[in-house]
């Protein structure tokens, strides 16, 4: 049986091509949720809140996504159906989302000057107070822990941090564990700060590179769903507009 044929069948199959779009638009939102949380967030979390605002960026991303992904859906529907008030729904929706991605993209660039600025010092202060030790069970001597194994660093500016901080005066030692290069060798005994010993660079400069690089991408991903979509929301105006 043939296909019955519209006055606008053509800019119908061409809005429901372009609603997949969307709704791959919003797995891509989706996936930068996720790569937030997984790549590196545990170890910027250390810095508090001054990279807290990527894991609030992450859960908008992630509810931005679903919805998009369901109104991708609800736009290749209303097309089928002609149906106006569906397609009015889509373009208000989409519009709204198109908006914060935008918005998101620039507060996410804006907020890595203050990072820079603002982080090096209550860090560094924070870090002398709170630190604990290597096997200390509280979280912030974990993370702290974690960050300096993995990223091969010492303290927030270098490993003088610790001289005069919490940390020596209750163990005596210059410098825990976690800033060793071989952690269980005897050299490691919180006093031989040798090159060979210890990493001696801060990890703030590569605390910051994880930061700007989620940063970069974040508002990357943004600009790109919001690209992807906007065929989309012109073809679904367009056909709410020649329904009419």
């Amino acid at each position: 049986m043939a296909e019955m044929h519209t006055p606008y069948s053509s800019l119908k199959r061409l809005l429901s091509f372009l609603n997949g779009f969307v709704a791959i638009s919003g797995v891509i939102l989706i996936g930068l949720d996720v790569y937030v949380k997984f790549r590196g967030a545990v170890l910027t979390r250390v810095l508090g809140l001054s990279s807290a605002y990527l894991f609030h960026v992450g859960y908008l991303c992630l509810v931005m996504g679903c919805i998009t992904v369901l109104l991708g859906f609800a736009g290749w529907y209303g097309a089928a159906k002609e149906s106006r008030g569906t397609l009015l729904f889509c373009f208000l929706c989409m519009v709204v989302i198109l908006i914060v991605e935008i918005t998101v993209a620039t507060v996410v660039l804006a907020f890595l000057p203050i990072v820079e600025e603002v982080a090096l010092e209550h860090n560094f202060v924070t870090l002398r107070r709170n630190y604990r030790g290597y096997n200390e069970p509280d979280d912030y001597s974990t993370e702290w822990n974690l960050v300096m194994e993995n990223l091969k660093c010492c303290g927030v500016k270098n490993y003088t941090d610790f001289s005069g901080s919490s940390f020596e005066m209750t163990t005596g030692h210059t410098y825990p564990r976690s800033c060793c290069k071989s952690i269980g060798t005897m050299a490691c005994n919180g006093r031989n700060v040798s090159t060979d010993v210890i990493h001696q660079e801060g990890c703030f400069p590569k605390l910051l590179k994880i930061t700007k690089t989620q940063s970069f991408n974040l508002s990357g991903g943004s600009l790109g769903a919001a690209v992807i979509q906007l065929p989309g929301i012109l073809a679904t105006l367009l056909l709410f507009v020649k329904l009419g």
